[in-house]
């Protein structure tokens, strides 16, 4: 566009055409035009001088000027005296006719005619500009729309990877491994994609797209779901094996609302556009409760649960079902339990009647022998506990003594001999843990923090983890790695760390980033 080169009116209107092409404010297109022209005069006059130039907005009036800056003398600015930007007084009076020092005076140059070389010059300088003004405008315009969905058309697929047209705006990217698997889409299909991440760059925004996500198949339901777009159900959790099944536990605080009924639809007619955005895969629509027991029976659809046992503790559940339920209740290659697992936060397990009976006889022989050799007592009374309920020594070292002297075929001297056996028991392993870890050289801050058990503490002195600082520094995928997934689950590990950072830098669960 030969802005340069056109009568003045139609260069005011070819900003304006420019500025509405490029969505940008005309002023950029102006600053650009007048970058160039500044830089074909300084070609001309010469690259020392402080050239700059000047359209006016009314009239498109094209003004070129050196600048000089007025000073003293020459000594008064030293080293940095420039005879080519500065003036003393005396020479600013040729441009000005009370120049003082500190002030700009102008030497008006005539307009530069503009050759073929030079046009060509101001052109790319101005597109320059007007470019870069482009892209940080696209960014801007991006940046804060991550986690939400855009549709656009597929302009190229490499190795796998898409690359889709946003509205003409912008090109957003889906790497492979972001696709759904099994899904087969082509050149000038359109597609739609969760914005996941927007980075700055000399070519222009980096937007980066998912469609595996959770918070993919989420925003689906709020485009199809008016209840939940209106916020009358709310989405609580979201887990997906991308293409071939998902969870979805919703929850409604209307109790005339079946929120699952309404995720769904009659006869599936608002569930299916989400299944079918989304390659075909099963979605499980389940009620969200905030009884773990009653969110992890639901999770487990579309198994049936015969019992279940909760560890909060640990933030485990074992849930026990009959033998024509467990294929059903585990998935193909674990999937079902794993999807209930990601979708509650719990770590779960699934048994049967048998494993359940195992299961439980392994744990009353641990706590017989616990008893045993804890408390220095013989088998029958190391039962006689057990059948009462108590499942520590902790429990029967700070059990009120009525409690204890209330058992049958106690009396209160074995009762208070039980409980101080108890206590002792408890003092020597705390000792002895103490000692251990100031052996490691872990500070008891860590040592005394109470939010884990006393041999996680220790493993995490063992693998290098000394301070209360040095867990708050960790990532939740870091504690867990340490302490393996069989000890530990990415939710617990959130926990344990938020827990960590609150004591240790005073920072709450609300200032904490969701994505840790």
């Amino acid at each position: 566009m030969a802005f340069v080169s056109m009568p003045r009116q139609d260069l005011l209107e070819g900003i304006k055409s420019l500025a509405e092409e490029k969505n940008i404010d005309q002023e950029i297109v102006f600053e650009a035009l007048e970058a160039a022209i500044a830089k074909i005069a300084k070609h001309k006059y010469g690259e020392e001088f402080n050239i700059s130039a000047s359209i006016d907005r009314k009239n498109g009036a094209i003004h070129t000027m050196r600048l000089f800056s007025v000073i003293e003398s020459p000594e008064s600015v030293g080293e940095e005296y420039d005879p080519n930007t500065m003036l003393t007084v005396a020479q600013a009076k040729k441009y000005a006719e009370n120049p003082v020092v500190g002030d700009t005076v102008v030497d008006t140059l005539p307009e530069p005619e503009f050759g073929r070389v030079a046009f060509q010059m101001a052109r790319q300088i101005m597109m320059g500009r007007v470019r870069d003004a482009e892209r940080g405008h696209q960014y801007e315009e991006f940046k804060d729309d991550v986690g939400t969905i855009i549709n656009g058309i597929i302009k190229r697929i490499e190795f796998g990877n898409v690359y889709v047209d946003i509205n003409g705006k912008a090109e957003g990217y889906i790497k492979s491994t972001e696709m759904i698997p099994g899904e087969r889409l082509v050149v000038g299909d359109r597609v739609r994609a969760l914005i996941m991440d927007v980075e700055r760059s000399n070519s222009g925004p980096q937007i980066f797209l998912t469609r595996t996500h959770p918070m993919f198949m989420e925003k689906l339901f709020f485009q199809e779901v008016p209840e939940i777009y209106e916020g009358i159900i709310k989405i609580r959790s979201v887990s997906r094996a991308p293409g071939s099944h998902a969870k979805v536990a919703v929850e409604t605080s209307d109790p005339s609302i079946d929120a699952v009924g309404m995720t769904v639809g009659i006869k599936g007619t608002r569930i299916q556009p989400v299944i079918n955005e989304c390659h075909g895969e099963k979605i499980d629509v389940i009620l969200y409760s905030e009884d773990p027991a009653v969110f992890i029976v639901n999770a487990m659809q579309p198994a049936k649960v015969a019992k279940i046992i909760i560890d909060e503790d640990n933030h485990k559940a074992a849930v026990v079902v009959n033998p024509d339920q467990q294929s059903l209740a585990i998935g193909r290659r674990g999937q079902n339990v794993r999807l209930a697992s990601q979708l509650t936060g719990w770590e779960i397990d699934v048994l049967s009647e048998e494993e359940e009976q195992e299961r439980r006889a392994k744990e009353a022989k641990e706590k017989t022998e616990l008893f045993i050799n804890g408390l220095d007592v013989d088998e029958m009374i190391a039962q006689i506990l057990i059948n009462e309920g108590f499942r520590t020594i902790e429990e029967i070292a700070f059990v009120d003594i009525s409690e204890l002297e209330s058992i049958d075929s106690f009396n209160p001297e074995l009762a208070a001999e039980l409980q101080k056996r108890a206590k002792d028991y408890l003092d020597k392993q705390e000792q002895n843990y103490i000692d251990t870890g100031h052996a490691m050289g872990m500070t008891d801050d860590l040592l005394n923090f109470t939010f884990v058990q006393r041999p996680i503490l220790i493993k995490l002195g063992e693998n290098g983890i000394k301070t209360l600082s040095d867990l708050a520094d960790l990532a939740s995928d870091e504690l867990v790695e340490i302490l393996g997934e069989d000890t530990m689950s990415t939710h617990l590990a959130g926990r344990i760390i938020m827990k960590a950072r609150e004591l240790a830098y005073g920072i709450s669960d609300d200032e904490t980033p969701d994505n840790e």
